[in-house]
């Protein structure tokens, strides 16, 4: 009994070793950069102030060593090292056009760099895109579209009762796209209880990934469909993807960037259009009995069915761009909310002005004219022109990879009716009060309580 106990101790203790050695967090040196005005507006002229503090242990370093760069996003134009003897200081800039204007620093200490930004709005509200629009842009795109529906859907149902609850049945779901053979595979979730629902669309940022739907969603009473974009199962194990992230699928976003009918993204913007298609199948005939497009018995029995008039589209980042472009060509979609929209004003980089991811022509020195014209079919600017429903923008003003100013000159030029909700000290990633105020408008504008 003694061994027994014995061994049962140094079990447990190595278990608790093992879970302490696991959490590592953050960093004992920290830098801080802060602005002087609470909600980072300032007017083009105007003096910004940032305080700067170096810390460990969240308390001033002396003589902290520091080097940083400042000026218009993306394009700096101050350079400089300094010491600071009490571990802060102040400094200040300016800025003579509409736009954000960052300061970055990093510490060095004891061998080790540590690095942070401030990106503070300059007069966002004056912010105009550069993106031209060719003249056959809705014509390009209902021709696509038209052309995708040639292809019967032909959608196939997988029950997850893994993934499944008393209130949500799970699907791994495909349907067939722009051309016979090349499908949409994505997750839907459907509430059991019969009856209509409203419906969320959930499209993906960049990357190659399995998905996992959205059953805390579903239950507040909506059906959410999750898309994958790369015509693969979305179930599959993690290794999976990352052999085709890092093989076949490496820089996707980049294929065919220089002709407007064999760019990666064609059949991408169809797919999300063919995903409302498949919702439309799981709604009520004029009968007011299903619609039989899938497979009998391929659903569980008397599930909740699309109301076939209120449907969200949803994502972030290439998410982002993808919710501008289903809304703007397709009408049943009544409420949208991108966050932090990647692929918005590709052009303005040709102007020295900041542009949004993937950074087409950034610090290129002889941009391919192929490329600029094909990318003007692929601009989110473009389609937010065209937008009529209601939507939700958010995005932070630190974000490195979707340029703030991009996404507030996307939004100035957006159509219909709009809400902007900023939350400034984010990068390239949300804070749970951004992601529950993202959620709560969706249902807000579908119709759905949300406890």
């Amino acid at each position: 009994m003694k061994r027994l106990l014995a061994l049962l101790l140094t079990l447990t203790l190595s278990a608790v070793s093992i879970s302490l050695c696991a959490q590592i967090r953050g960093t004992n040196i920290t830098v801080t950069v802060t602005p002087d005005h609470k909600d980072w507006l300032y007017k083009v002229g105007e003096k910004i102030e940032y305080t700067v503090s170096v810390l460990r242990s969240s308390t001033l370093l002396d003589n902290a060593s520091i080097t940083y760069e400042m000026g218009p996003e993306m394009y700096p134009d101050t350079h400089k090292d300094m010491n600071l003897k009490t571990g802060t200081t102040r400094i200040s800039g300016k800025m003579s056009r509409p736009g954000f204007y960052k300061l970055k620093v990093t510490a060095h200490v004891e061998g080790r760099d540590y690095t942070s930004w401030c990106s503070v709005a300059v007069s966002p509200e004056l912010l105009q895109p550069t993106a031209q629009c060719p003249k056959d842009f809705d014509e390009f795109w209902s021709r696509a579209i038209e052309e995708a529906r040639w292809t019967a859907l032909e959608p196939t149902f997988q029950y997850l009762p893994e993934r499944s609850t008393p209130d949500v049945s799970t699907y791994h779901v495909s349907f067939q796209n722009d051309r016979w053979g090349r499908r949409v595979y994505a997750i839907l979730n459907l509430p059991t209880k019969p009856g209509s629902y409203p419906a969320i669309l959930k499209v993906p940022g960049a990357g190659v990934r399995p998905y996992g739907g959205d059953t805390g969603l579903c239950k507040k009473g909506v059906i959410v469909l999750e898309i994958g974009i790369h015509g693969i199962p979305v179930i599959n194990e993690q290794a999976f993807y990352d052999n085709l992230s890092n093989g076949p699928l490496n820089g996707y976003y980049l294929f065919g960037c220089n002709n407007r009918d064999r760019s990666y993204y064609k059949h991408v913007v169809t797919g999300c259009i063919r995903a409302i298609d498949f919702l439309q199948t799981l709604t009520l005939n004029g009968d007011g009995n299903q619609q039989q497009a899938h497979p009998a018995g391929s659903l569980q029995k008397a599930e909740g069915v699309w109301d076939g008039k209120n449907l969200g589209v949803c994502g972030s980042s290439q998410g982002g761009f993808l919710t501008l472009a289903t809304t703007a060509l397709d009408k049943r979609v009544s409420c949208y909310a991108p966050v932090h929209a990647a692929m918005c004003d590709h052009e303005a980089s040709l102007k020295k002005v900041a542009c949004g991811w993937p950074h087409m022509f950034y610090n290129v020195a002889q941009p391919d004219p192929a490329e600029i014209e094909c990318m003007r079919y692929y601009d989110g600017v473009n389609f937010a022109r065209r937008i009529t429903v209601p939507g939700w923008y958010s995005f932070g003003y630190n974000d490195d990879v979707v340029a703030p100013t991009s996404m507030y000159a996307t939004y100035n030029v957006a159509g219909g009716e709009k809400q902007l909700s900023p939350y400034q000290q984010t990068a390239h990633f949300w804070y749970e009060e951004q992601y529950a105020e993202w959620f709560d408008f969706l249902l807000e504008k579908l119709g759905v309580m949300n406890p």
